[in-house]
């Protein structure tokens, strides 16, 4: 998991659970914390792939547990919480579950894939938020990390609902960050370019040549290639740490130059 630069110990007697952690940025964010000393509840839908994080993490040395949970059902989340912060002790949360749609303009969009996504992306984060913070304000401390999207500050055509929702997490987080601030809470986001996960390949599906889209793609970024995982796992570990200990509803932009070019 640790590549050698990975700083250590900055999570140590801490525990942190991840929402969407069963693959992409969730799974390289449950590893990045796992590194660095936390003991990692990784929760997802799908317990098989979750479970094998578990185990990997368990295998390179960490701690971590698996808990099922549906971040759109409210209070299985707050029963997560409550469950983790008993046993364990609970200091971060990080809300990264998260789903896109097919490319379709505004008024193409069904209303079915509207509410899904909106459920997922938004409901996901406000409970995730709401149940964090039952614990962190009346504990005087705590750190919250949202995972919105370079999508979530500028438009991205065929793509209204996501960047409608991630939108709303960005402006949220500030919301979170405001109320919690003066309980000794903090709240911030990462917004993201385009990452190389299973979510992020199905982006090119839809292309008549999904490799030259990619390529094409690429040109876009002034560092000439598509983000990793991990590299945005880096950014929501320092967000979450006592580095970031002043810096509170921000949105930090990782994408590889994408939104200055």
């Amino acid at each position: 998991m640790t590549d050698g630069t990975t700083p250590t110990g900055r999570f140590d007697g801490r525990t942190a659970l991840v929402t969407g952690a069963a693959s992409g940025i969730g799974r390289a964010t449950a590893e990045r914390l796992a590194d660095e000393g936390a003991t990692v509840v990784v929760t997802d839908v799908d317990e098989q792939n979750g479970e094998a994080v578990v185990d990997e993490i368990e295998t390179a040395g960490g701690d971590a547990v698996f808990r099922e949970l549906d971040v759109t059902d409210a209070d299985a989340f707050d029963a997560v919480v409550q469950a983790v912060d008993e046993r364990h002790g609970l200091d971060v949360v990080v809300n990264n579950a998260g789903i896109a749609h097919p490319h379709a303009t505004v008024e193409e969009t069904d209303a079915e894939t509207f509410e899904r996504v909106l459920d997922v992306n938004v409901r996901g984060v406000w409970n995730g938020c709401q149940s964090a913070l039952r614990v962190f304000k009346d504990r005087g401390e705590g750190a919250i990390v949202n995972v919105a999207s370079l999508g979530g500050m500028i438009g991205l055509p065929r793509q209204g609902v996501y960047t409608l929702t991630k939108g709303a997490v960005l402006n949220f987080t500030r919301t979170v960050a405001a109320e919690a601030g003066p309980a000794g809470v903090r709240a911030n986001a990462v917004c993201p370019g385009f990452v190389e996960t299973e979510m992020g390949e199905s982006f090119f599906e839809d292309a008549d040549d999904p490799e030259e889209a990619r390529e094409r793609m690429e040109r876009q970024y002034p560092l000439r290639r598509l983000g990793r995982p991990e590299e945005v796992a880096a950014a929501i570990a320092y967000l979450a740490s006592d580095d970031a200990s002043w810096v509170t509803g921000h949105g930090l932009v990782v994408d590889g130059g994408y939104s200055v070019a």
